[in-house]
C-alpha cells in the first residue's frame, strides 16, 4: 500500500474534563525530573555500591536508550489501545522500576531497573503529548502546551537541585535511595488523578510488530556508539553501528509505505509543519542536553562545587525559564514562529555571555544563565505546538512518539559531538569556553530554522 497525504484533523472537543492537566503534568514532571536527577546522586551510588565508571555511565545510559528506542511503539500502542490505558501501565511500570532502583543492593540490579524505568517512560511520554493534542479544546491548547513545556523544564532544571537536597536531607539514612523512592508516593498519587483523564484510541488494529523490531533496532544501533563512543575513542564498532542504524532507518521507511497499518504513517512527513519542527526540536535538544552536562562538569569538576551548591546555580537558568515559559503562548498568540527565532537568539546571548564570563567569579555566570532560561522558555512549547498543530488525531500517538524519539536522540547527538569539543580541551574552563561557542553556532541555526515553520 503507497502512502497518501494525511488531511487537517477536524476540531478538538470544545471542552477539556477537569483534572486532565494535572494529571498529564504530574506525569510528565516525574518523568522529567527522573531523567536529570540520577546526575548528582552518582558519585554517592559509586561509593555506596562499589560502582566503576562502566556501571554509572550505564545507570545513566541504560535509562535513555530504552526511553529513545521505545517510543515510536508506545506511540502507536497508545493510538491501537487507548492513551489513558498505555499511560497508566507505564506509570505502574516506571514507578515499580523506581522502587526497584532505590532497593537495588548492587549495580546490576540498579541498571536493570534503570533499564526498566525507560520502558515505562516511553509508554508514558508520547500519551501525555497525543492527549493534550486531543482532550484540550483548539483555542486552550497553546495555553496548555505552555504549561507541558513549563513541566518539562522545571523537571530538567530543578532536577539536580531536587537531587541535592535529596541526598543532603539523608531521610532516615537512605542517602542516594530517595531520589529514586520518592517516586513510588507521587507515582501513586498521579496514577489516581489519571481517572479524569478521557480514553482516545487512534486508527488501525494491530500493531506493525516488523516496523517496531526494525526501528527499535535502528535506534539501538544509533544511540549506542553515541552514549559510549567518546569515552571508548570511537572505534570500529561505534561506526559499523552507525553504518547499520542508516540501513535499518532506510528498510523500515521502506516497509512502513507499504504496510496496511504502518508504525508511522508516512503521509505524516509530507506536512512541513510535522518535517520541519522534527528538524527544529532536534536542534533544540541537542543544545539544551550538551549544555546541562558542561554546566554540571564545569560546576562540580572545574569549580568544586557540591551537588546542592550546583544545583542552587541552575536555579538562575530555572528562573529566566518560569518567567517566560509561563507567558509563552501569549507571546506566540502575536508573534507565531517568531517566538522560537526570538528564543534561539536570546539563548544563543546567554551562551555567548557565559563563554566570556568563564574562569571570573561564579556570578559573572549569572546574567547568562538567566539569559538562557528565557531563550528555553520562548522557544520550546511554541515549538512543540507548531510541529503538532497539521497532525490528525487518529495519528497523533504516532506522532507523538516520533517527536519524543528525535527529543532523545537530539539529546544524545548533543552531548556526543559537543563532548568531543569539551573534552578536546587542555583544562575544563576552555572545554566549557569552547563548547559554549559551539552551542551559539546551534542556537543560531535553530533561529534559522524556524523560517520552515508555519507562520501560527
Amino acid at each position: 500500500m503507497t502512502s497518501t497525504a494525511i488531511s487537517a484533523p477536524p476540531a478538538p472537543n470544545p471542552a477539556a474534563p477537569r483534572g486532565v492537566l494535572p494529571a498529564l503534568l504530574t506525569v510528565t514532571f516525574l518523568t522529567a525530573l527522573d531523567f536529570f536527577i540520577v546526575n548528582v546522586a552518582l558519585p554517592a551510588i559509586q561509593l555506596d555500591l562499589g560502582a566503576g565508571p562502566a556501571a554509572l555511565q550505564w545507570v545513566v545510559a541504560g535509562f535513555g536508550l530504552a526511553l529513545a528506542a521505545g517510543l515510536i511503539t508506545g506511540g502507536r500502542l497508545g493510538d491501537l489501545y487507548g492513551r489513558r490505558r498505555v499511560l497508566a501501565i507505564g506509570l505502574v511500570t516506571f514507578t515499580v522500576a523506581s522502587v526497584l532502583c532505590g532497593l537495588a543492593p548492587g549495580p546490576g540490579l540498579l541498571i536493570a531497573g534503570r533499564v526498566l524505568q525507560g520502558a515505562g517512560a516511553a509508554l508514558i511520554m508520547p500519551q501525555t503529548l497525543a492527549i493534550l493534542r486531543i482532550a484540550v479544546p483548539a483555542a486552550a491548547q497553546p495555553r496548555a502546551f505552555a504549561r507541558y513545556a513549563l513541566t518539562l523544564g522545571l523537571g530538567a532544571v530543578f532536577g539536580q537541585a531536587v537531587g541535592g537536597v535529596l541526598i543532603r536531607a539523608d531521610v532516615f539514612g537512605l542517602d542516594w535511595r530517595t531520589c529514586f523512592l520518592i517516586n513510588l508516593p507521587v507515582g501513586a498519587a498521579a496514577l489516581v488523578m489519571l481517572r479524569a483523564v478521557p480514553e482516545s484510541r487512534g486508527g488501525g488494529t494491530r500493531l506493525d510488530l516488523a516496523g517496531a523490531g526494525l526501528v527499535t533496532a535502528a535506534l539501538v544501533a544509533l544511540l549506542l556508539p553515541l552514549i559510549q563512543g567518546r569515552e571508548q575513542g570511537w572505534p570500529l564498532w561505534t561506526w559499523v553501528s552507525l553504518a547499520v542504524a542508516a540501513g535499518l532507518f532506510a528498510a523500515f521507511m521502506m516497509l512502513q509505505r507499504y504496510r496496511a497499518e504502518p508504525l508511522v504513517h508516512p503521509g505524516l512527513f509530507q506536512g512541513r509543519a510535522f518535517a520541519a519542527g522534527l528538524v527544529a526540536v532536534q536542534a533544540f535538544w541537542m543544545g539544551q542536553a550538551s549544555f546541562f552536562l558542561v554546566l554540571a562538569l564545569y560546576l562540580q569538576s572545574g569549580r568544586g562545587l557540591s551537588a546542592l551548591g550546583s544545583g542552587a546555580v541552575f536555579m538562575a537558568v530555572g528562573a529566566g525559564y518560569l518567567l517566560t515559559s509561563l507567558n509563552a503562548h501569549r507571546v506566540a498568540a502575536r508573534l507565531g514562529r517568531a517566538t522560537v527565532t526570538v528564543g534561539g537568539l536570546v539563548m544563543a546571548a546567554g551562551l555567548g555571555a557565559m563563554a566570556l564570563a568563564a574562569g571570573s567569579g561564579l556570578g559573572w555566570l549569572l546574567p547568562g544563565l538567566a539569559l538562557e532560561g528565557l531563550g528555553m522558555g520562548l522557544a520550546l512549547a511554541p515549538l512543540t505546538t507548531l510541529a503538532l498543530s497539521t497532525v490528525p488525531p487518529k495519528h497523533t500517538g504516532a506522532a507523538a512518539g516520533v517527536l519524543s524519539t528525535v527529543n532523545q536522540t537530539g539529546n544524545a547527538l548533543g552531548v556526543a559531538l559537543i563532548g568531543i569539543v569539551f573534552y578536546s580541551a587542555a583544562t575544563i574552563t576552555d572545554g566549557f569556553r569552547a563548547s559554549l561557542v559551539a552551542l551559539v553556532v546551534l542556537e543560531l541555526a535553530l533561529a534559522l530554522l524556524t523560517r520552515l515553520l508555519p507562520r501560527r
